[in-house]
């Protein structure tokens, strides 16, 4: 799709936003000797990797056909969490009554939340804009870049000549094979925020991270939202238990989850946009006025001249990269969703800072050594970081798990928030941490924590000793400690502290 298409309604909000990160009159500069890195992609990766270069020293330039700050900025985490911010103050005064406060049900003006929406990315646009790179003494260009040669990029009228290229184009909403569906008409995360109008009647299909985000969000709004999943519970990656907690919160909104339901065609029926699906060997026909699809993503490679260039790339995964991030030509690096199985804004970020070090100073930073976390933002949320029970099985590796209930944490009580639990997975027979799930109103806050102790090396035992705050929910992280460290009071260590305290008493 136009990157125009991602800027409707053609507000003030959204001029702004155009005039910081693709200005209509924006003139591309005539390059100037060779490069020490050309920059394919202003999303996060292109970015990071653009800024944290040039304010080395290094000579850049960075490559842009659509619109700077990529995804993240215009179609992504910023305008979803917006929304879902909002969301969340419309359930909070339905559910006011249960904490004493009498209140009536809020009415939603959902051209006022959208258009709040645009009015905060646009204020945060400015950092991810033409000007502010610019002036960080990068040479920004509009246009498709198209590697001709192992030091060469076209872009327009413009050969750029460099000494290491980094591509960093991203990932784009997938076109499923579902028939009808292209014809139907239907919203991805690329046109969702363009709405105007709340739809009265949404169907999901998909109910990964994007499909029970917005599913909730579009219920709280006053949408009757139903979520088709192939798989037995929504949010398949996560451990079930986690999963159900979700489900069940989003059923209570108002969302109809429809399970072990594949779509097998979707069609027109008068104004009706319909989901047929094949349910226990039988056909539904979900009927809505809008259709959003919450899956699939396809890295963006079209235009970039990869073959020419001898850069090896797959359809659905992506540029091929080592560890390292060398693509198969060694003057070519890649970062970011378009090469990564980590598709997430924060992990974008840090592989950036590998290429940094391995393009300019001859590195050898492994992407392999991130502990990636990541959290889904539905009410309550879901993060994750590091391996899975049934993953840990299949590696052969032996766990020992220590779950807190969010019902036996104090702030969660008096919060009203006890559905949820941290859960920790350590090496059998040691502290070491190797996952973790937490499933809380702020999971994504809470699990930072737990990646600064895996990235350190920092046993679970000793987090025991770590004061934490009263009452807060992070201290579901302290009790996990304080369960390890019981682990250790043997029969035998009982014994002797028996005999020890009746010797002194």
């Amino acid at each position: 799709m136009s990157y125009l298409e991602q800027l409707e309604p053609a507000d003030h909000h959204n001029q702004t936003l155009q005039s910081n990160v693709h200005p209509i009159d924006w003139t591309n500069p005539v390059p100037d000797g060779r490069y020490h890195l050309v920059v394919i992609g202003a999303g996060t990766a292109g970015l990071v990797t653009a800024a944290g270069a040039a304010g080395l020293g290094a000579k850049v330039a960075l490559i842009e056909r659509g619109l700077m700050g990529g995804d993240c900025l215009n179609v992504g985490c910023v305008p979803s969490k917006a929304l879902i911010s909002a969301a969340r103050q419309a359930a909070a005064i339905r559910e006011a009554g249960q904490y004493g406060i009498q209140s009536t049900s809020p009415k939603v003006d959902f051209a006022e939340v959208m258009q709040r929406m645009r009015r905060l990315r646009a204020s945060i646009s400015p950092h991810d804009s033409a000007k502010r790179f610019s002036e960080l003494g990068i040479d920004v260009f509009f246009g498709q870049g198209t590697l001709t040669s192992s030091n060469t990029v076209v872009v327009g009228d413009r050969t750029l000549h460099f000494k290491k290229a980094v591509i960093a184009t991203g990932a784009r909403a997938a076109e499923l094979p579902i028939p009808g569906l292209k014809d139907t008409g239907y919203l991805t995360n690329e046109t969702l925020f363009s709405l105007t109008e709340l739809p009265k009647r949404l169907t999901v299909i998909g109910g990964g991270p994007i499909g029970c985000e917005m599913a909730q969000c579009f219920a709280r709004f006053g949408s009757h939202v139903t979520l088709v999943e192939q798989a037995s519970h929504i949010m398949s990656r996560e451990e079930e238990d986690a999963a159900l907690i979700v489900q069940d919160a989003m059923q209570k909104d108002g969302v109809e989850i429809v399970l072990d339901a594949k779509v097998i065609r979707v069609e027109m029926d008068g104004s009706d946009r319909v989901v047929v699906v094949s349910r226990a060997g039988q056909e539904e026909r979900i009927c809505g006025d809008q259709i959003l699809v919450g899956i699939g993503r396809t890295p963006n490679l079209d235009g970039l001249g990869l073959e020419a260039v001898g850069v090896a790339a797959h359809p659905k995964h992506g540029v091929e990269v080592d560890d390292r991030l060398r693509t198969t030509n060694t003057n070519i690096y890649a970062a970011g969703d378009v090469c990564s199985k980590y598709k997430f804004t924060h992990s974008a970020d840090f592989l950036a800072r590998i290429v940094i070090q391995n393009t300019l100073f001859m590195g050898r930073a492994k992407a392999s050594t991130l502990i990636v976390p990541w959290c889904t933002y539905t009410s309550p949320e879901v993060a994750h970081v590091g391996i899975y029970p049934q993953e840990a099985a299949d590696k052969g590796i032996e766990l020992n798990t220590f779950t807190q209930p969010l019902s036996g944490v104090d702030r969660a009580i008096l919060d009203g928030e006890i559905d949820g639990f941290v859960r920790v997975h350590c090496k059998r027979g040691s502290d070491q941490i190797l996952g973790a799930t937490i499933v809380a109103a702020h999971a994504g806050d809470m699990i930072g924590e737990v990646v600064m102790a895996m990235k350190h090396r920092i046993g679970l035992g000793k987090i025991a000793s770590v004061i934490h705050p009263y009452p807060t929910q992070t201290e579901a992280v302290r009790k996990l400690g304080d369960q390890f460290n019981r682990t250790k009071l043997t029969p035998t260590v009982k014994s002797l502290f028996s005999i020890w305290l009746r010797w002194t008493r």
